[in-house]
């Protein structure tokens, strides 16, 4: 195994720690001349150094203004080659809100522009609140994806009754059976045979009609939208183009049937470059996108689709990062890490993905980032669980050497997508706090659980006759 020298480094801790690069959605943060972790919102900088000493750990901070930026940038890439490319369809991007439901991270993402997709019934709920709390403009749209039990199409015919622009996806024949007298419009699920460069690929995917299915339905007049959603976590730009021409192939059989049909919904799976290697980005794709469309429309001779995007990991993973400290080490005997780091939390229950997908993360250190006394370490939960580890797929990871009597903090980036949705308590664990830090202050949007706020959902309310 390749051994990094740390003494060639010199001083530039920020490029040792992959800090300061777009490519590694790291582009906000720094670290400065006493080793310590930063993030630049403007001329606002947060040293979450001081912040974690002052709150605690674990802890989760949200930088709302990440998510504003990076949706801005991806309406302005998709905007701009469709204008240089002269492109008469519209861009739409859609708010996936499963993958991160928090009320800090769906209001900004409003805030600048975002449209709504929901998959169940308890999503849609939190549009209803919106919407007649009057939080958002009347022309946002929500698509419905996802099963649709009866009370999920009796909330969405009573938000179209209320003037929402609400659409939903029909997954498969029982749906499209319930939806025959919906009276809005409709948008249909076709489950491609291109497979995608991605942890989730299903070789048989219960969602969706295959093509020929799709042909075979009588004529809707109603129907607006083709949707698919290839994977998530995709891992090549060639596996985020590759669908988009077995879809268009399809597309343009619909128009000339379903004469309503005029948007393209190429769903979510766009990646992030968790694992800090080479990776496409968003910019070089969006014109490949709009290239491509545009070719296939003027040859078929059929309009320029409408482009609805679902990339949800993409805008949201980046503005979280979850803090620990280090409560105890352990050596480890013949491994590539010298010794277990336990921290004061749980992979297992904060960042599920560690555990159920093997995730790898890039960690760096909150304090002591400047020190060239660094160890090859794995990390170890909290939690009774032998599974409750992170050891970087078995290589290491380098931290600080632990120093009597000084906390040692470090955080996981690009932790703001899925994993407070999928977060557990298992042996009764707390969930980190949850900070967010925006416009130069720090506001505390959830207090760490206590044992009596945890005991309280598993039913020790007090009553224990």
């Amino acid at each position: 195994m390749k051994k990094i020298k740390i003494k060639k480094q010199g001083k530039n801790w920020k490029k040792f720690w992959k800090l300061g690069v777009s490519d590694f959605n790291t582009q906000y943060f720094d670290i400065t001349k006493n080793g310590e972790l930063v993030v630049q919102e403007g001329n606002y900088v947060y040293n979450l150094n001081e912040i974690v000493k002052k709150y605690g750990s674990p802890t989760e901070i949200v930088f709302p203004f990440i998510l504003e930026e990076r949706l801005e940038d991806l309406h302005d890439y998709f905007n701009a080659y469709m204008k240089i490319q002269g492109y008469k369809g519209k861009f739409f991007y859609h708010y996936p809100l499963k993958v991160n439901q928090n009320k800090e991270f769906v209001m900004p993402l409003i805030s600048e522009g975002a449209h709504m997709e929901v998959g169940s019934v308890n999503e849609l709920w939190i549009v209803k609140k919106l919407w007649e709390e009057e939080k958002f403009h009347s022309k946002l749209r929500v698509l419905c994806n996802g099963p649709k039990t009866d009370a999920y199409l009796d909330l969405v015919d009573e938000l179209r009754n209320k003037g929402l622009s609400i659409l939903p996806i029909i997954e498969d024949e029982h749906e499209r059976l319930k939806l025959l007298k919906y009276k809005g419009e409709v948008g249909i699920r076709v489950n491609l045979d291109t497979k995608a460069d991605t942890h989730w690929d299903k070789k048989i995917d219960r969602f969706g009609f295959t093509a020929k299915e799709i042909m075979d339905l009588p004529k809707m007049k109603n129907l607006k939208l083709l949707h698919y959603h290839i994977g998530s976590q995709i891992n090549s730009a060639a596996s985020v183009i590759k669908p988009i021409e077995e879809a268009m192939d399809l597309y343009i059989k619909m128009v000339k049937i379903h004469t309503n049909l005029d948007t393209l919904d190429i769903g979510g799976g766009f990646g992030v470059p968790y694992e800090k290697k080479p990776f496409y980005n968003a910019k070089e794709i969006s014109e490949k996108i709009i290239k491509l469309l545009k070719k296939i429309s003027d040859n078929a001779g059929i309009k320029h689709p409408n482009l609805v995007v679902e990339w949800g990991r993409y805008i949201v993973a980046p503005a979280q990062v979850t803090i620990y400290n280090v409560i105890a080490e352990k050596p480890i005997p013949k491994a590539n890490a010298k010794s277990w780091y336990v921290i004061d939390g749980s992979f297992m229950n904060d960042l599920l993905d560690t555990w159920a997908i093997h995730q790898k993360w890039h960690i760096v250190p909150v304090n002591n980032a400047n020190t060239n006394a660094l160890k090859s370490v794995w990390f170890a939960g909290s939690s009774c669980d032998s599974d409750d580890k992170y050891t970087a797929g078995g290589n290491y990871i380098l931290m600080p050497k632990l120093k009597e009597g000084e906390e040692q903090y470090f955080a996981v980036f690009d932790s703001g997508a899925y994993q407070d949705a999928l977060a557990s308590h298992h042996c009764l664990l707390s969930s980190p706090a949850k900070l967010i830090a925006q416009d130069g202050t720090i506001k505390i949007a959830r207090k760490r659980e206590s044992a009596e706020s945890i005991g309280k959902l598993f039913g020790w309310n007090g009553d224990h006759k």
